[in-house]
């Protein structure tokens, strides 16, 4: 099984690109971050191409290099929290572009290469978690995934696609706050739950818990 984690040198795409490994998935990689991501295809004897999700140009050239897949993931994201009142350009196109831009292009250019049964899985937020001062611009971009994974949902035939909805995780997008909420799960959680929930029928969420 061809697998494609996208956001993969983040920490969840980090353990669930550990975890589809483990299960024996042929594996691609993507990210920014060329060194780690290197080394974590290395790791795991995966192929890789380094991209910036935020273009669409980058998007259709990676999708067009992996051929037919049978699971696609998509785990970047980004927070960089502030007072709506101090929001700054740059930060907000940042975020947009990690939580809704890059999936759209990733939906748009991906879902015609996913093979009859394939499956996306889309990295989304709990509305009653995300809903707090400074968090204006993560919730509302995972608020519009959200609506757009509804409506490419109606759109797509013979695939399935997931929106993963975990609790807090355990990961660096908690530097950008300060602290890592207590209580919060590891990201090999997540990815248990992903690679579980692949090995039965599409469902339109996953809820993941503690």
């Amino acid at each position: 099984m061809h697998t494609l984690i996208m956001g993969a040198t983040g920490g969840i795409g980090t353990a669930t690109a550990r975890a589809f490994a483990a299960r024996g998935d042929r594996l691609t990689l993507s990210g920014r971050d060329a060194g780690r991501l290197s080394a974590l295809a290395a790791e795991l004897g995966a192929e890789s191409t380094a991209a910036d999700l935020g273009y669409e140009s980058h998007v259709r050239a990676l999708l067009e290099g992996v051929g037919e897949l049978e699971t696609l993931v998509y785990a970047a994201g980004a927070a960089l929290p502030g007072p709506l009142q101090e929001a700054d350009p740059a930060a907000v196109r940042a975020v947009w572009n990690a939580n809704y831009f890059g999936a759209l292009w990733v939906l748009k250019h991906g879902l015609g290469r996913l093979n009859p049964g394939g499956r996306v899985y889309l990295l989304g937020a709990r509305p009653e978690l995300v809903t707090a001062r400074g968090f204006s611009q993560y919730a509302a971009s995972k608020a519009a995934l959200a609506r757009a994974a509804e409506v490419a949902r109606l759109e797509a035939r013979g695939v399935g696609l997931t929106l993963v909805l975990p609790p807090a995780v355990d990961t660096g997008l908690w530097t950008q706050v300060g602290r890592v909420p207590r209580g919060a799960v590891s990201p090999e959680v997540v990815a248990a739950a992903i690679v579980t929930d692949r090995d039965g029928p599409p469902q339109p969420e996953l809820r993941v818990e503690g």
